[in-house]
């Protein structure tokens, strides 16, 4: 199984203030100890909604909405993508992470689908293909 591992914005992520020397090197460490055990799939910090942007979909139209965006706690401020064999090797895992606010905050841990989820139809098999396509052979 498949998890996204989000960690929410704060007011310094959105402002661009980059972590501590120590916090880098702290999350260095774990992520190393993810990817020798195998777990982690990608990882990485996201820019501030500052630069960043929102497509909003009203019926047929679009409208391109520009960063920043207010309401700082429903923001992302980066990433984990693991593999795990259930939410609860997921969640142990991430009870190792330090934390990346060294303040309270939290991190949220969502199953990602896959193809197999949704069972057999032609639009699944051109996703499937697609996914070959693009390397990721799922």
């Amino acid at each position: 199984m498949r998890f996204m591992v989000l960690v929410k914005a704060t007011k310094d992520s959105e402002a661009g203030k980059m972590p501590s020397e120590e916090l880098l090197s702290a999350m260095a460490k774990f992520n190393e100890e993810l990817v020798k055990a195998g777990v982690m799939l990608d990882g990485n910090g996201l820019q501030p909604s500052a630069k960043g942007a929102r497509i909003r979909f009203t019926g047929d139209k679009r409208s391109v909405i520009d960063g920043p965006f207010a309401e700082t706690k429903e923001l992302v401020a980066g990433y984990w993508i693991i593999q795990a064999k259930s939410k609860a090797e997921a969640v142990e895992w991430m009870k190792r992470c330090p934390n990346p606010y060294q303040q309270d905050g939290e991190i949220e841990i969502r199953q990602i689908f896959e193809l197999e989820d949704f069972g057999e139809s032609p639009a699944v098999e051109h996703h499937r293909k697609l996914g070959e396509r693009m390397g990721k052979g799922r």
